[in-house]
């Protein structure tokens, strides 16, 4: 799969196993940022221009990272520009999820989870709690955040 031989690849190149893809519980946290509103700035969509490229101002294109601002503990993009790619795979719902915010891996693996919106999304899916499905080699509008373990 992209997202899992991505990782795999970076921790081969530097012979670790530090590098992992978030899970999807700890994308949220990372982009709520201590917050607990819709998105990581409040309740008010109409701010969102300032925080995100989206639907309503992307011109229908991606733009480089950190040209709008951050939530509160520094980390750009976190709404719109790119869809990013979590560890967990789809599921119908929450119930039986892990509760330590590690990734669901038992469902299906050839879908993963999608967090976090694109340019051409609207300010709904812009919002820190919404996912979306995406299969991992459908060359999919999406990135990734990795994570090193420290």
């Amino acid at each position: 799969m992209m997202h899992k031989s991505s990782s795999k690849k970076l921790n081969e190149n530097e012979d670790t196993d530090k590098y992992r893809l978030p899970s999807e519980a700890e994308w949220e946290y990372a982009c709520r940022s201590g917050t607990q509103t819709k998105y990581y700035f409040g309740d008010d969509a109409s701010e969102l221009r300032n925080y995100a490229w989206y639907c309503r101002n992307s011109r229908d294109t991606t733009h480089p990272v950190a040209q709008k601002m951050p939530n509160f503990w520094g980390l750009y993009d976190m709404h719109g520009n790119i869809w990013e790619w979590v560890q967990d795979s789809r599921r119908s719902n929450y119930v039986g999820a892990p509760s330590d915010g590690s990734a669901w891996e038992d469902g299906d693996n050839s879908v993963r989870i999608l967090r976090g919106g694109n340019y051409v999304s609207g300010d709904f899916v812009c919002q820190s709690a919404y996912s979306d499905l995406a299969a991992a080699e459908s060359g999919f509008c999406a990135g990734f955040r990795v994570l090193r373990k420290m």
